[in-house]
């Protein structure tokens, strides 16, 4: 990339005096090279490895556009919405474990990202977010296009910065990927004032990062491994409840070890799913409101419990007072705040899971479990996850397990949310990290179809399939034009059943079937001429023969995005499932059983 050192501003000599004389007491003996703020960006993006940026051009970052015009290093993908775009980048970093970036103006460029930063926020997803922002000169003046985007994104950043000196940028930028990056990752927001874009100063390409009050505990307590490693060496019914920090870790090589070495019983969350291989014996599948019947029985008459990276939140736990009452519990998390935030625990390591977990596998004895592992078959026996018979119509359970079939376990799966989301978690078979990406703690309808587009584009030797619902979809369906110009070859399997699925079934089990607002009906667009108008293939399916051959042909299709039209069954709901205010053991596999 050709990086011409930026003119020094002549306009005010005596203001620049003093800064210069500053540079040259720190290095005497150098000659001082001088670029200005939007070049020492892109200079140092490059360094820290930035090889792409999702983006939304606007007034106030124009000095970085001009810079990005002729930079070869950097490939920016034009998004129609910088909502979608935080989503995008949030796919790119969910499916590479990089930081993902996103670029967006001052005002309402910044405003739109806020959702997407707290997706990113609740599900402790790498990201670094650019925000352009008015002249340091007006700040606090109202002026155009002017928000405190700092003071906005405050609860749901990690960490934020305002720039005020052009010569600390370098600085903020390294910190930034730092600090999103490492510990419990997160989302880092840097707000960039228009006269710091413009403003010379220096770009020293120090690759040193210090920062004295942020140290994350990596290596876990030596005696606190011991007791928990003893703690599953007697066990007579142990758990494995692994979560989200385990892909965030990269500790599934050494969480499958551990289980298949001493044959103890897994279960993973929504966001753990593919940290464990769900062919392996010891698979529970996932656990929770919409979790297996024998996950959550486990969990509720378990005697030992070890918690790897998840933070025992309200859709695993159910009614607390009922959750896992026998059983003693060891926590694991590189975050110390979430131990014990909402579960007590008896043996608390704060540490890498990716360190702790090996130290604590050679300590363990394998127990002796046979009886437990004879109840769990049981339960897998007489509470299977149920799937309705086949006939004539397209039923959601059906689409899943056959996209499974057809992708051969091997796609990245990424959802919306809602009953599709949940039906996805359960019948798709992942068997490897990072090929499931999906909205968790927030619930963002929307985040299904960018997210996928950020995931094709971060792993384009991979096939990228985006399970989303008819509702979530229309929230986010404009990308299909970014989709087309930079020719992503996302398959979108659209669950198309006229409803906002997940509400239209709670309605129908818990407010008398008085489907308020929740039902389109005949209201919904032609998916397909939709599609067809943005320059996408795309097909129909209405009978289960013909969502065969669709998905068949979908699949050998690599020039751009496909859309899938599949009408599925209007009133199947999603089952098992933990009502509102019951325990995790209280689950309900039926309409009737949910009404009674």
């Amino acid at each position: 990339m050709s990086m011409k050192p930026a003119k020094q501003q002549a306009s005010d000599p005596e203001k620049r005096a003093p800064f210069l004389e500053s540079i040259k007491s720190a290095a005497p003996e150098q000659d001082v090279e001088f670029f200005n703020g939007a070049e020492i960006l892109i200079k140092t993006l490059t360094d820290v490895g930035v090889d792409t940026v999702f983006g939304y051009p606007g007034g106030a970052v124009l000095p970085i556009y001009d810079q990005l015009f002729d930079c070869h290093d950097i490939n920016h993908y034009l998004i129609r919405h910088e909502q979608a775009g935080t989503h995008a980048a949030d796919g790119y970093a969910r499916a590479t474990g990089k930081a993902g970036v996103v670029l967006a103006t001052s005002g309402p460029g910044g405003t739109n990202t806020v959702t997407g930063i707290a997706t990113a926020a609740m599900d402790s997803i790498p990201l670094v977010v650019l925000t352009g922002q008015v002249p340091t000169g007006v700040i606090g003046n109202d002026a155009f296009q002017e928000a405190d985007i700092v003071g906005i994104t405050r609860p749901i950043t990690k960490h934020s910065y305002l720039v005020r000196e052009v010569d600390k940028l370098e600085e903020c930028i390294r910190e930034a990927f730092h600090i999103a990056t490492s510990g419990r990752p997160g989302p880092v927001l840097i707000d960039l004032p228009k006269d710091m874009l413009n403003t010379s100063g220096r770009y020293t390409g120090s690759k040193t990062v210090q920062i004295p009050s942020y140290k994350p505990t990596t290596q876990g307590h030596y005696t606190q491994i011991a007791k928990a490693a003893k703690m599953l060496s007697e066990a007579k019914k142990p758990l494995i409840y692994a979560g989200g920090g385990v892909i965030l870790g990269e500790a599934w090589e050494e969480l499958t070890a551990m289980a298949e070495r001493h044959n103890i019983p897994i279960t993973t969350t929504l966001m753990g799913l593919g940290g464990f291989p769900e062919t392996k014996p010891q698979s529970l599948g996932m656990l929770g409101m919409h979790g297996t019947w024998y996950a959550n029985m486990a969990m509720s008459d378990c005697d030992i419990l070890l918690c790897v990276g998840a933070r025992f939140d309200d859709r695993v736990t159910g009614r607390l007072d009922g959750f896992s009452q026998n059983s003693r519990k060891i926590h694991i998390d590189i975050d110390p705040s979430s131990i014990g935030k909402n579960v007590p625990t008896e043996v608390p390591i704060v540490g890498d899971v990716k360190q702790v977990l090996p130290v604590m596998d050679k300590m363990i004895e394998s127990p002796s479990i046979d009886e437990w592992w004879d109840q769990i078959h049981t339960w897998q026996k007489e509470h299977p996850l149920k799937v309705p018979k086949a006939d004539d119509k397209i039923y959601p359970q059906h689409m899943v397990k056959m996209i499974s079939e057809v992708t051969n376990g091997n796609a990245i799966v990424v959802t919306d949310v809602g009953q599709h989301q949940m039906w996805a978690a359960q019948h798709y078979q992942y068997n490897y990290p990072r090929s499931w990406i999906s909205s968790g703690g927030l619930g963002t309808m929307g985040y299904g179809f960018p997210a996928a587009i950020g995931a094709a584009i971060a792993c384009p030797d991979r096939d990228v399939v985006c399970i989303t619902g008819d509702g979530g979809f229309q929230m986010s369906s404009y990308e299909l034009m970014t989709a087309v110009e930079y020719n992503i070859p996302v398959k979108i399997a659209l669950m198309n059943n006229s409803c906002l699925g997940m509400v239209r079934q709670w309605q129908q089990l818990f407010y008398k079937n008085r489907t308020s607002y929740s039902v389109f009906g005949k209201n919904n667009p032609d998916f397909v001429k939709m599609a067809e108008s943005y320059g996408a293939t795309a097909m129909r399916a209405t009978t289960p023969s013909e969502m065969r051959d669709v998905l068949e042909k979908a699949m050998k299709i690599d020039d751009g995005p496909v859309l899938m039209d599949f009408r599925v069954v209007e009133t199947e709901n999603c089952y098992p499932m933990v009502p509102s205010g019951a325990a995790l053991n209280e689950m309900v596999e039926s309409d009737e059983a949910a009404q009674q």
